[in-house]
């Protein structure tokens, strides 16, 4: 049986040359390539291209795979078999780049929400949603992610001028050296700034709070309402109308990946997103007088310097502190080294707090 794995089809989904050299050890098992294109609860849609196919994990793959990371992700290529009644996935390809963040809850536990991105297209809405903090949140993930962020300012037309300028410098400020497009999917304002981003073969993953405007943003460049959307409610935020991610296929040729507006945001880092995302921090950090310092009360400090003269933000500074106390945490819950090391500090400390008479005693 010849399987064609580099068909015209199989291009316009991204497929590529290193996807087909990963895929070659499955040719003797007469599987096919395939992307996944949605992720429901209790099954998946993947497509060659040309038909897109409800399909099922194979039993045997579900129990090998690891439910936090492994499992198969919208944006994921597969091989699969088709049969009579489902298709069957039997294996996961290497993944290039995913956005992944800690599942909602309290258990520790990653959830990828897009796999194999080139563009991570973050949405916040200039009036009911623009939030600088959470936006630097978004950023570390995408950078983390291996994507490029590009930041959507979206419903400008629901802002009055002096409203917008201001949302447009707190976006610059939150998120130095990322291209930002300010647009308005029902005036078209910035849908051809956009079309940059959004190439042939190219995907993309939209993400945002709840009511942002993200399917509306879809179906204005689908040219068509594919995707439900929902009133706006009088303050400007809109209500949450997706319910499971779904790769889209835009006129350009480009892929994007629609998903539910996110509620709540943990990171799932290794602190690598958070170094781009703060580069402005680190820049300053490494000319601190101690390359170990801890930005406090000791002397040289020129990120402290930086925040008591007004050139670094405070609030940015106090977020920065508060994603990488995260991090640690994060690093700490799912590394049994890092949390070694942990113990071994505190350890230290409570030695040396021991060893210190205290003068109340005295």
């Amino acid at each position: 049986m010849t399987i064609e794995t580099r068909s015209p089809a199989l291009l316009a989904l991204g497929w590529s040359e290193a996807r087909a050299k990963a895929f070659a050890p499955l040719l003797a098992r007469e599987l096919t390539p395939a992307r996944v294109v949605a992720q429901h609860r209790s099954h998946y849609v993947v497509s060659d291209g040309v038909l897109d196919r409800r399909s099922v994990l194979r039993g045997t793959l579900r129990a090998e795979l690891d439910a936090r990371l492994d499992a198969p992700a919208v944006g994921d290529w597969v091989a699969v078999r088709p049969t009579t009644s489902l298709t069957i996935v039997e294996a996961l390809l290497p993944r290039r780049s995913a956005f992944v963040r800690q599942r909602a809850g309290t258990a520790v536990e990653a959830q990828v929400l897009a796999a194999n991105i080139d563009v991570a297209l973050i949405a916040t809405a200039v009036v009911g949603d623009l939030n600088p903090r959470r936006l630097e949140r978004y950023l570390t993930l995408a950078w983390e992610s291996g994507a490029t962020p590009v930041v959507l300012l979206t419903k400008t037309d629901l802002a009055a001028d002096d409203v917008l300028a201001a949302a447009e410098l707190a976006v610059h400020a939150a998120a130095p050296g990322v291209e930002v497009v300010v647009l308005s999917a029902h005036t078209g304002q910035g849908l051809d700034r956009l079309a940059d981003f959004l190439l042939p073969a190219c995907t993309a993953v939209i993400i945002g709070s709840s009511g942002v405007g993200k399917s509306t943003l879809v179906n204005a460049l689908l040219g068509t309402n594919r995707l439900s959307t929902a009133d706006v409610l009088a303050d400007g935020r809109g209500r949450h109308t997706t319910t499971h991610r779904e790769l889209v296929r835009l006129a350009s040729g480009a892929l994007l990946i629609d998903t539910p507006g996110m509620r709540e945001l943990q990171l799932w880092s290794d602190g690598e997103g958070l170094a781009v995302s703060f580069a402005d921090i680190d820049a300053l950090a490494a000319e601190c007088r101690f390359s170990d310092c801890a930005h406090g009360a000791e002397p040289g400090c020129t990120v402290r310097a930086a925040a008591e003269s007004g050139a670094l933000d405070v609030e940015r500074l106090a977020n920065y502190f508060k994603l990488r106390r995260e991090i640690e945490r994060l690093a700490r819950a799912t590394d049994p080294v890092a949390r070694a090391a942990a113990n071994r500090k505190l350890r230290a400390i409570h030695r040396a707090q021991s060893a210190t008479p205290d003068k109340r005693d005295q």
